[in-house]
């Protein structure tokens, strides 16, 4: 993750472990993660990157705005992977969460303010992790 209009906002690599909240970004309008404690700096998720929220998964809504505690925006899940969709189309938001039922959002439709943890990279990013950490080792 780190969609077209997050170009203008300092990010980082996501890692195993990494307390994630959704937020928005002073000079930007798309929302996505920033690591807690970390507001000013975006988390970029690879697609196939799973991660676990707290609660369950909010989104924006218009009748959530309008007529709280029916549930509009609530989707029911707690755990997601990332993905990107929608690449061909230049200019528009790519970066999504695909939740096991089926659903996909956009990261920048998420309701700000919840809390994730990153559960597991994608397989590619885990191996070279690895491969750092025995390089680290090595005398």
């Amino acid at each position: 993750m780190c969609d077209y209009s997050m170009h203008h906002v300092a990010s980082r690599p996501a890692r195993v472990g990494d307390k994630l909240v959704t937020t928005g970004f002073g000079n930007s309008i798309t929302r996505g993660f920033a690591a807690v404690g970390e507001p000013d700096v975006a988390v970029c998720l690879l697609p196939g990157t799973e991660i676990a929220f707290e609660h369950d998964v909010e989104c924006d809504h218009v009748f959530a705005r309008v007529v709280s505690g029916f549930g509009f925006g609530k989707l029911g899940e707690k755990v997601a992977r990332f993905r990107q969709i929608n690449q061909e189309q230049r200019d528009t938001h790519h970066d999504a969460l695909e939740f096991p039922g089926g659903k996909v959002v956009l990261v920048t439709r998420l309701s700000e303010r919840q809390r994730a943890t990153v559960l597991q990279l994608p397989s590619s990013q885990r191996a070279a992790a690895r491969e750092r950490q025995n390089e680290d080792t090595l005398v």
